[in-house]
């Protein structure tokens, strides 16, 4: 860890964070920093996580609405 961020400034967070939607604006400042120190291959396989997440959550959230819930 590099510690907290000096001045108070948030850490700076990898736009990839940005362009594939993170809610990185809600997050708290510890999330913050663990996202801030990813490394160049654990930034991908997060990015390559959600993005497998997001191709399945229409389908997900479907039928959540659909059944009440149920999983199936």
């Amino acid at each position: 860890m590099t510690g907290p961020p000096v001045n108070g400034e948030r850490p700076p967070l990898p736009p990839a964070l940005y362009e594939a939607g993170f809610p990185v604006d809600l997050l708290t400042e510890e999330q913050r920093e663990v996202l801030a120190e990813l490394t160049p291959e654990e930034l991908a396989l997060l990015l390559d996580v959600k993005s497998r997440l997001d191709a399945v959550g229409p389908e997900v959230q479907a039928h959540g609405e659909i059944a009440g819930g149920a999983l199936f």
